[in-house]
């Protein structure tokens, strides 16, 4: 059973830096795309960030310039480096990924459980 497992979240100031890594598990699978996304209370989850299998990345206007995403394709991991944290990013951050099960020969999504970011002002 294929899985994402997120690390990394906790509480810093305003200003402060985190990095979060998601990765992926469980049999035989080649990972696609893969990509950040966020859920503030009373909003909608909304896209941070994504990054393609050959390293293109691509962000949301809130996060650019501040925040990076990166991949390490041998340990089927994906980060995302966030600097100068605002109480605006507060939210439960989530890593998705696009997985193509070899035995099977189907890609689907799969999403991490979720890490609370919070940023104090």
């Amino acid at each position: 059973q294929v899985q994402l497992v997120e690390s990394g979240g906790g509480l810093v100031q305003t200003g402060g830096s985190l990095r979060l890594s998601c990765t992926a598990s469980g049999g035989f699978f080649v990972v696609n795309d893969m990509g950040w996304y966020r859920q503030a209370p009373g909003k909608q989850r909304e896209v941070v960030a994504r990054i393609t299998s050959d390293g293109r990345e691509n962000y949301d206007d809130s996060v650019k310039g501040r925040f990076t995403i990166s991949r390490d394709n041998a340990k089927n991991t994906v980060y995302l480096q966030m600097n100068s944290l605002k109480p605006e990013d507060t939210a439960v951050y989530y890593c998705q990924a696009k997985i193509f099960r070899v035995v099977i020969r189907r890609t689907d999504d799969y999403w991490g459980q979720g890490t609370q970011v919070t940023v104090s002002s």
